[in-house]
Protein backbone atom coordinates (compact mmCIF):
# COMPACT_ATOMS: atom_id res chain seq x y z
CA UNK A 1 0.00 0.00 0.00
CA UNK A 2 0.87 3.97 -0.32
CA UNK A 3 2.46 5.18 2.83
CA UNK A 4 -0.01 5.22 5.71
CA UNK A 5 1.54 8.04 7.15
CA UNK A 6 0.70 9.77 3.70
CA UNK A 7 -2.58 9.09 4.09
CA UNK A 8 -2.90 9.75 7.71
CA UNK A 9 -1.93 13.36 6.80
CA UNK A 10 -4.36 13.76 4.50
CA UNK A 11 -7.26 12.43 6.77
CA UNK A 12 -5.41 14.64 9.76
CA UNK A 13 -5.65 11.85 12.28
CA UNK A 14 -3.04 9.59 13.25
CA UNK A 15 -4.35 5.60 14.00
CA UNK A 16 -3.38 3.73 16.43
CA UNK A 17 -4.40 0.67 14.79
CA UNK A 18 -2.56 0.94 11.20
CA UNK A 19 -4.10 -2.30 9.88
CA UNK A 20 -7.34 -0.92 10.62
CA UNK A 21 -6.37 1.86 8.69
CA UNK A 22 -5.05 -0.36 5.61
CA UNK A 23 -8.68 -2.15 5.18
CA UNK A 24 -10.19 1.17 5.02
CA UNK A 25 -8.63 1.34 1.64
CA UNK A 26 -8.59 -2.25 0.48
CA UNK A 27 -11.05 -3.23 -2.15
CA UNK A 28 -12.77 -6.76 -2.34
CA UNK A 29 -11.01 -7.25 -5.85
CA UNK A 30 -7.77 -6.91 -4.00
CA UNK A 31 -8.47 -8.95 -0.78
CA UNK A 32 -9.91 -11.42 -3.19
CA UNK A 33 -6.48 -11.79 -5.32
CA UNK A 34 -4.02 -10.66 -2.50
CA UNK A 35 -5.88 -12.07 0.69
CA UNK A 36 -6.66 -10.50 3.80
CA UNK A 37 -9.75 -8.75 4.72
CA UNK A 38 -11.40 -6.08 2.79
CA UNK A 39 -13.15 -3.17 3.77
CA UNK A 40 -16.47 -4.15 2.93
CA UNK A 41 -17.71 -4.45 6.57
CA UNK A 42 -16.29 -1.06 7.49
CA UNK A 43 -18.60 0.12 4.68
CA UNK A 44 -21.54 -1.47 6.09
CA UNK A 45 -20.90 0.15 9.74
CA UNK A 46 -20.00 3.07 8.08
CA UNK A 47 -22.81 4.08 6.29
CA UNK A 48 -25.20 3.81 9.09
CA UNK A 49 -22.87 6.32 10.98
CA UNK A 50 -22.51 8.42 7.93
CA UNK A 51 -26.40 8.40 7.78
CA UNK A 52 -26.42 9.72 11.48
CA UNK A 53 -23.66 12.46 11.34
CA UNK A 54 -25.19 14.06 8.64
CA UNK A 55 -28.66 13.93 10.00
CA UNK A 56 -27.20 15.43 13.16
CA UNK A 57 -25.67 18.08 11.38
CA UNK A 58 -28.51 18.58 9.22
CA UNK A 59 -30.74 18.60 12.47
CA UNK A 60 -29.05 21.56 13.93
CA UNK A 61 -28.93 23.30 10.71
CA UNK A 62 -32.75 23.71 10.64
CA UNK A 63 -35.58 22.44 7.83
CA UNK A 64 -38.62 20.40 7.89
CA UNK A 65 -38.72 16.67 8.01
CA UNK A 66 -38.93 16.50 3.91
CA UNK A 67 -36.42 19.29 3.70
CA UNK A 68 -33.83 17.45 5.80
CA UNK A 69 -34.32 13.91 4.22
CA UNK A 70 -33.95 15.20 0.63
CA UNK A 71 -30.33 17.19 2.07
CA UNK A 72 -29.17 13.82 3.43
CA UNK A 73 -30.22 11.56 0.61
CA UNK A 74 -28.18 14.10 -1.59
CA UNK A 75 -25.06 14.34 0.87
CA UNK A 76 -24.61 10.36 1.34
CA UNK A 77 -24.85 9.64 -2.41
CA UNK A 78 -22.16 8.21 -4.38
CA UNK A 79 -21.31 11.30 -6.65
CA UNK A 80 -20.69 13.77 -3.54
CA UNK A 81 -19.13 10.80 -1.62
CA UNK A 82 -16.23 10.47 -4.45
CA UNK A 83 -16.00 13.70 -5.19
CA UNK A 84 -15.29 14.54 -1.09
CA UNK A 85 -12.56 11.54 -1.26
CA UNK A 86 -10.62 12.94 -4.66
CA UNK A 87 -10.94 16.16 -2.97
CA UNK A 88 -9.23 15.42 0.24
CA UNK A 89 -6.31 13.47 -1.89
CA UNK A 90 -7.65 9.90 -0.52
CA UNK A 91 -8.64 8.20 -3.77
CA UNK A 92 -4.53 7.66 -4.30
CA UNK A 93 -4.47 5.16 -1.66
CA UNK A 94 -7.33 2.66 -3.14
CA UNK A 95 -6.12 -1.03 -3.15
CA UNK A 96 -7.88 -2.69 -5.48
CA UNK A 97 -7.19 -5.37 -8.50
CA UNK A 98 -8.82 -3.76 -12.01
CA UNK A 99 -10.27 -0.52 -12.35
CA UNK A 100 -11.82 1.33 -9.90
CA UNK A 101 -15.57 2.41 -10.19
CA UNK A 102 -17.60 5.67 -8.84
CA UNK A 103 -18.53 3.27 -6.29
CA UNK A 104 -15.40 1.80 -5.38
CA UNK A 105 -14.02 5.48 -4.44
CA UNK A 106 -17.05 6.63 -2.84
CA UNK A 107 -17.28 3.73 -0.40
CA UNK A 108 -13.87 4.91 0.59
CA UNK A 109 -15.26 7.46 2.80
CA UNK A 110 -17.86 5.02 4.46
CA UNK A 111 -15.01 3.00 5.43
CA UNK A 112 -13.12 5.46 6.57
CA UNK A 113 -16.28 6.94 8.92
CA UNK A 114 -16.22 3.57 10.39
CA UNK A 115 -12.32 3.22 10.75
CA UNK A 116 -12.18 6.84 12.12
CA UNK A 117 -15.25 5.67 14.76
CA UNK A 118 -13.53 2.05 15.76
CA UNK A 119 -10.09 3.71 16.16
CA UNK A 120 -10.99 6.95 17.65
CA UNK A 121 -14.56 7.60 18.07
CA UNK A 122 -17.33 9.32 17.40
CA UNK A 123 -15.70 12.70 17.20
CA UNK A 124 -13.25 11.37 15.33
CA UNK A 125 -15.71 10.31 12.50
CA UNK A 126 -17.79 13.70 13.15
CA UNK A 127 -14.54 15.91 12.44
CA UNK A 128 -13.78 13.79 9.31
CA UNK A 129 -17.65 14.29 8.09
CA UNK A 130 -17.70 17.82 8.95
CA UNK A 131 -14.06 18.75 7.05
CA UNK A 132 -15.09 16.88 4.17
CA UNK A 133 -18.77 17.31 3.71
CA UNK A 134 -19.91 20.64 4.55
CA UNK A 135 -23.49 20.46 4.87
CA UNK A 136 -23.30 23.97 5.99
CA UNK A 137 -22.99 24.74 2.11
CA UNK A 138 -25.59 22.31 0.60
CA UNK A 139 -27.27 23.66 -2.70
CA UNK A 140 -30.76 24.45 -2.92
CA UNK A 141 -32.46 21.42 -3.41
CA UNK A 142 -34.34 19.94 -6.78
CA UNK A 143 -37.25 17.92 -4.68
CA UNK A 144 -38.29 16.59 -8.61
CA UNK A 145 -34.79 15.70 -9.53
CA UNK A 146 -33.65 13.90 -6.19
CA UNK A 147 -37.18 12.18 -6.06
CA UNK A 148 -36.73 10.95 -9.59
CA UNK A 149 -32.90 9.63 -8.62
CA UNK A 150 -34.39 8.04 -5.54
CA UNK A 151 -36.99 6.11 -7.73
CA UNK A 152 -34.03 5.24 -10.66
CA UNK A 153 -32.05 4.21 -7.75
CA UNK A 154 -34.76 1.15 -6.80
CA UNK A 155 -35.70 0.60 -10.62
CA UNK A 156 -39.12 2.06 -9.85
CA UNK A 157 -41.10 4.06 -12.09
CA UNK A 158 -40.88 7.50 -12.49
CA UNK A 159 -43.38 9.80 -10.75
CA UNK A 160 -46.44 11.22 -12.14
CA UNK A 161 -48.25 14.73 -11.52
CA UNK A 162 -51.56 16.04 -11.75
CA UNK A 163 -53.04 19.00 -10.91
CA UNK A 164 -55.69 18.48 -8.12
CA UNK A 165 -57.10 22.06 -8.09
CA UNK A 166 -56.68 25.90 -8.73
CA UNK A 167 -57.78 28.36 -6.53
CA UNK A 168 -57.65 31.67 -5.47
CA UNK A 169 -57.74 35.48 -7.30
CA UNK A 170 -56.80 35.20 -11.36
CA UNK A 171 -53.89 37.25 -10.46
CA UNK A 172 -52.51 34.95 -7.58
CA UNK A 173 -53.62 31.69 -8.30
CA UNK A 174 -53.02 29.00 -5.89
CA UNK A 175 -52.02 25.35 -7.24
CA UNK A 176 -52.15 22.09 -5.73
CA UNK A 177 -50.79 19.33 -7.54
CA UNK A 178 -50.55 15.38 -6.42
CA UNK A 179 -47.34 13.27 -6.99
CA UNK A 180 -47.76 9.68 -7.10
CA UNK A 181 -45.10 6.31 -7.20
CA UNK A 182 -44.96 3.50 -5.76
CA UNK A 183 -48.99 3.14 -4.95
CA UNK A 184 -47.99 6.13 -2.70
CA UNK A 185 -49.35 10.31 -2.90
CA UNK A 186 -48.63 13.61 -1.75
CA UNK A 187 -49.78 16.86 -2.19
CA UNK A 188 -47.98 20.25 -2.21
CA UNK A 189 -49.26 23.77 -2.83
CA UNK A 190 -47.93 26.89 -4.69
CA UNK A 191 -48.18 30.14 -6.74
CA UNK A 192 -46.90 28.16 -9.91
CA UNK A 193 -47.72 24.54 -10.90
CA UNK A 194 -43.71 24.26 -10.89
CA UNK A 195 -43.74 25.56 -7.09
CA UNK A 196 -46.68 23.04 -6.44
CA UNK A 197 -44.63 19.90 -8.13
CA UNK A 198 -41.89 21.02 -6.23
CA UNK A 199 -43.71 20.92 -2.63
CA UNK A 200 -44.99 17.61 -4.13
CA UNK A 201 -42.54 15.98 -4.74
CA UNK A 202 -40.46 17.13 -1.58
CA UNK A 203 -43.47 15.45 0.57
CA UNK A 204 -43.42 12.57 -1.43
CA UNK A 205 -39.54 11.75 -0.98
CA UNK A 206 -40.17 12.33 2.35
CA UNK A 207 -43.13 9.79 2.68
CA UNK A 208 -41.33 6.83 0.55
CA UNK A 209 -38.13 7.59 2.87
CA UNK A 210 -39.86 6.49 5.81
CA UNK A 211 -41.68 3.93 4.43
CA UNK A 212 -38.64 1.97 2.67
CA UNK A 213 -39.35 3.14 -0.52
CA UNK A 214 -42.64 0.68 -0.91
CA UNK A 215 -45.43 3.34 -0.38
CA UNK A 216 -46.77 1.73 2.91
Amino acid sequence: MADLAAAEEKLGYVFRDKKLLARCFTHSSYANAHGGESNERLEFLGDALLGFLVAEELYAKGGSEGEMTAARIRLVAAQPLARAVRAAGLDAFLLHAGDAGEKSVSSRFEALVAGLYLDGGMEAARAFVRANLPVAEEREPNYKGELQEFLQGRALPRAVYETVSVSGAPHAPSFTVRASACGASAEGTGGSIRTAEKEAAKNLLALLCRSGGDGA
